[in-house]
């Protein structure tokens, strides 16, 4: 019965199927092998890309894999509109949140409806306090990572990227940083075993979510006792600033974001959840856009150095810039855009139909039909394979070209960007994010006279390296540079 209600309501709405991604095998077993080795090699995106270059200009296609509902991969901004934004309701995390729920508990990562909307209004306040600040908080744990860098030689800066994102975010969540970039004892072991933690937790979390709705089956003792150990490290944080602050504490910094997210929990897991939530988002997706940018500009010199200039221009002798002075790098601004672009920090995503719901194009010989999607079905967009669409960014769709942004020629591009997602979801830290990585770009620049390409270090296609994608996306080759540090800013 309820096929032939949604079958009526297809009709009525001139609805018409997309075309199916053809399989050999039954069930679609040969594409999940295909899937399976692509994800082995480290080349998983790169294989989605070349799917979808035979789906153009449509930019749609469905498929069934073994007993799963049909999922529908869309691509035109169109559709992305619909279900981030206009259809928002329609759609749900399907099992996200118990996907999450070992280490993020109910949280905004995982909540839905009423739940949500609290939860975002709570942090909503407290990272638009934070767009007012200045940047010296920054200044401490970019010193630290300067420490760490070699006068004349090579280093990986990929691992140092996701500590100094991790220090700064537990120091904006909890007043004080886990100071993961410095080394012994001034990091604490309690510090340290924590950092080690949420990285096995999270790696944990990208396992589950790969095999939903089977994600039960993946829950090993080193992953529980690492969720373990991260929420017991928030818990003695949580217990011992409410033993322990004082009333000068308070007066000192009566908003301050723990605080503040605090008084508007219902008990302490609430609270440790919000935290753990904030701290996943402003550490993973940070670093990956400073470790992503800076391997495209060591292999594109003539990008850095008009961006050099730029920063030389504005900042003159000033060692530590302000958001003024940031605001003045427009095109600091394009190569940030393009890294996020090409490398999106979550580069693939999916919703369930919570309701029979429309798509409005992508069905039909011509691509032109709206596309009935049943309740149950699953959506699955991607910002990566989005980017490298020739239909909407061109023939050199997929190079790293930042000047695309300053030239018009995407001032309409709407849902076809959304790297920080859209809609009601859209990314509360966005301005946080882009701020530090600025910062952080401007102040290894005005140190470094010298961040290159190691000698043999290969400059490949952008999107053909080896990436790890878990639930963000980094390099598997780490980002290389030879750099040489200015004696002046030592």
């Amino acid at each position: 019965m309820f096929v032939q209600e949604d079958s009526a309501h297809g009709r009525r709405h001139g609805c018409q199927p997309p075309p199916e991604l053809p399989c050999r095998w039954p069930l679609g077993i040969d594409r999940i092998k295909q899937l399976w080795d692509a994800n082995a090699d480290g080349r998983l995106l790169q294989f989605l890309c070349s799917i979808a270059e035979d789906y153009e200009p449509r930019n749609m296609l469905s498929q069934y894999l073994l007993f799963g509902p049909r999922a529908y991969h869309i691509l035109n901004p169109r559709n992305l509109e619909a279900v981030l934004s206009t259809n928002f309701r329609d759609y749900s995390f399907g099992d996200r949140p118990s996907v999450f729920a070992p280490l993020l508990g109910k949280s905004i990562f995982t909540q839905e409806g009423a739940a949500w909307r609290a939860s975002r209004e709570l942090l909503r306040k407290q990272f638009v306090r934070a767009q007012y600040q200045n940047l010296i908080h920054f200044s401490e744990h970019v010193d630290n990572l300067m420490n760490l860098l070699p006068e004349d030689g090579v280093v990986d800066l990929q691992p140092l990227f996701f500590n100094l994102t991790l220090d700064t975010t537990t120091a904006l969540l909890f007043g004080k940083s886990v100071y993961s970039l410095r080394a012994g004892i001034d990091q604490g072991e309690e510090n340290k075993l924590f950092a080690e933690s949420f990285n096995i937790a999270l790696e944990g979390l990208a396992k589950r979510f790969r095999i939903a709705p089977w994600h039960f089956l993946y829950s090993p003792k080193r992953f529980r006792d690492a969720c373990r150990n991260a929420h017991e490290f928030v818990e003695r944080y949580i217990d011992s600033r409410a033993a322990s602050k004082s009333p000068a504490e308070a007066a000192e910094d009566p908003y301050s974001f723990f605080d503040q997210v605090a008084e508007g929990s219902a008990s302490k897991r609430d609270l440790r959840n919000q935290l753990l939530n904030v701290l996943l988002a402003g550490r993973d997706a940070t670093a990956c856009c400073l470790s992503w940018t800076f391997r495209l500009l060591v292999r594109h010199p003539l990008v850095f150095d008009r961006l050099c200039k730029e920063i030389l221009s504005v900042m003159g002798s000033d060692i530590s810039p302000n958001r003024e002075q940031i605001r003045k790098m427009p095109f600091l601004s394009c190569v940030i855009k393009e890294s996020l672009r090409l490398y999106p920090p979550v580069p693939l995503n999916n919703r369930t139909a919570t309701r029979t719901t429309l798509l409005p194009t992508g069905g039909g010989p011509d691509g032109n039909a709206p596309i009935l999607v049943r309740k149950g079905e699953l959506v699955v967009f991607s910002q990566y394979v989005n980017s490298r669409v020739k239909s909407i960014y061109g023939a050199d769709a997929d190079k790293f070209r930042p000047e695309r942004w300053e030239t018009g020629e995407l001032s309409g591009i709407g849902y076809a960007y959304f790297p920080f997602h859209g809609g009601p979801r859209q990314c509360l830290g966005e301005n946080f994010a882009i701020m530090e990585v600025s910062y952080t770009i401007v102040r290894m620049i005005q140190a470094c006279p010298v961040i290159e390409l190691p000698k043999g270090e290969m400059v490949e296609p952008v999107g053909s390296e080896r990436q790890i994608l878990t639930l963000v996306l980094s390099s598997a080759d780490g980002c290389r540079v030879r750099m040489k540090r200015s004696k002046l800013q030592t």
